[in-house]
Formats: structure tokens, C-alpha cells, sequence
């Protein structure tokens, strides 16, 4: 309210900040900054989840973290059961029979090893394609990370009045018992 009273009053001494608009009905709205997607797209690209705290939409940081951490999660956890298949599968072919998979759960030596060798080979290509894949994924996360930051803040200077509406609307007609779904499109001057 008070900034109404300001805007309307023709005294030179109740100036508007620099970022508040004033449009020909004495609506008083955020000027529009061109350069704020940029900000919002480098902030989430120099550290995630700053883009959304840019634009306060705090509570998409926590799922901008937790996408990340979840592609780490799998990568690490590939990674290391591909090293584990790999050292085994190594050990194996320079003819030593002193690999986890020779030995029992209680400790004990086994005549015949619990995973053969090409079993060893097979694991490792699929532990380095799901170790490729948890990679792609952490890269597209922390792009959509980036593009969300960016979008958002396009979405929060985009002109929403009641001049321009589009509304979905449902009507039961009771002369011939039809449902009738539509949109109906208003346009004020």
C-alpha cells in the first residue's frame, strides 16, 4: 500500500528504486532483467543448487543434491566392484589361485573357484558399462541442473496478469448427457 501512495503522488522526493516498474495503470512491477537466466545458469554451473537459491527456490536444492549424489553413489559403487573383478581376473592370468573367489565365506580354500574366469572377464564389462553409465548420468543432472536454474528464471519474469488466460474447462451437458472438455482462451484490452 505504501508503495501505491508513493507512485501516485506527483512529489519528487518519493522515487521508486531503480528495479520497480510502473506501468500506465499505476501497477507497480520488477523491471525486467535480461541478464538474470545468465546469472541463474553460471551460479548453478559454478556450484549446483546456487542457480535455485539465485532464483529462491530453495527447496529444489535438496533434490539438485540428491540427484548428483545418487549418479556418485552408483559410479563409486561400479567403480569399485569393477576393480574388484578386475584384480581377480588379473590375479588369474599371471596363474595365481589366491583371489577372494577361490576361498568360502568362512575362509576356507576351495577346490574350484566360485566365479570362473570368464565370469571375471563378463563382470568386469559389466560392472565398466554400468560405471559409463552412472558417469553420463551425473553429467545430465548436473546439466538439467543448469537448464532448470536457467528456466526457472525466465519462468519468474514472464508477465502474468488476468488480461491473457487460458483455462481448461469441463461441462456436463444435460440435453444429450455428452461431457464437453475444452479451452477456453480470454483476451482483455
Amino acid at each position: 500500500m505504501q508503495k501505491e501512495e508513493q507512485v501516485v503522488s506527483k512529489n519528487k522526493e518519493n522515487v521508486l528504486p531503480k528495479d520497480v516498474v510502473v506501468d500506465s495503470l499505476f501497477q507497480i512491477q520488477e523491471a525486467y532483467d535480461a541478464l538474470r537466466p545468465a546469472k541463474a545458469a553460471f551460479y548453478s554451473a559454478i556450484l549446483p543448487g546456487l542457480g535455485q537459491a539465485y532464483n529462491k527456490k530453495y527447496w529444489k536444492i535438496p533434490i539438485v543434491y540428491a540427484a548428483l549424489g545418487t549418479g556418485v553413489y552408483f559410479y563409486v559403487n561400479n567403480n569399485n566392484q569393477y576393480n574388484r573383478y578386475r584384480d581377480a581376473y588379473k590375479s588369474r592370468l599371471a596363474g595365481f589361485e589366491t583371489d577372494e573367489f577361490y576361498y568360502s565365506a568362512t575362509g576356507e580354500k576351495l577346490d574350484e573357484p566360485r566365479v570362473t574366469t570368464d565370469r571375471l572377464e563378463t563382470a568386469q564389462q559389466f560392472y565398466k558399462k554400468n560405471k559409463e553409465i552412472s558417469l553420463l548420468v551425473i553429467i545430465g543432472m548436473y546439466a538439467l541442473n543448469i537448464i532448470e536454474a536457467n528456466v526457472d528464471a525466465h519462468l519468474l519474469q514472464y508477465n502474468v496478469d488476468e488480461n491473457l488466460t487460458l483455462a481448461p474447462h469441463y461441462n456436463f451437458n444435460q440435453v444429450n448427457a455428452n461431457n464437453d472438455v475444452g479451452l477456453t482462451l480470454n483476451f482483455k484490452f
